[in-house]
């Protein structure tokens, strides 16, 4: 693995869609305009590349003051697991670290809740807080 260096998103469609294919992320890649224009109008994006190679983005929205919400942080799977992801999530802390709220949503499954742990995430219940979602 050669030298990964970390910038805003250089918006290529077909290096988008192959990230989202290959974490299998079909709601987003069956409706291909959805997730563009979800990620034109981020607040920010940031991506990790291996020379020109797109490996993991982080997508953030909301109002950059009181909150933030990170939408999607998804790397490759042949780059996961190298601290790829965490450094994704440590760059989005720094850039916000004066928003009051730094708030995401994930599957309910032990590695998820372990990667978000370990960069300091807290579940909602274990700061006595509840979240809603409409079912739609």
């Amino acid at each position: 693995m050669s030298e990964i260096t970390y910038r805003e998103l250089l918006f290529k469609e077909d290096d988008i869609l192959n990230l989202y294919l290959d974490n299998n992320w079909t709601n987003y890649t069956d409706n291909k305009d959805m997730l563009f224009s979800g990620i034109k109008n981020s607040l920010y994006t940031l991506a990790a590349y291996d020379k020109e190679v797109l490996i993991g983005l982080v997508r953030v929205v909301g109002d950059g003051f009181t909150i933030i919400y990170i939408q999607d942080i998804l790397v490759l799977k042949e780059y996961q697991n190298k601290g790829v992801g965490s450094k994704l999530i440590k760059y989005i802390i720094d850039k916000y670290k004066a928003v009051r709220q730094i708030v995401l949503t994930t599957d309910n499954t032990e590695s998820q809740k372990a990667f978000y742990e370990k960069n300091g995430f807290k579940e909602f219940k274990d700061l006595k807080l509840v979240a809603f979602m409409l079912d739609k």
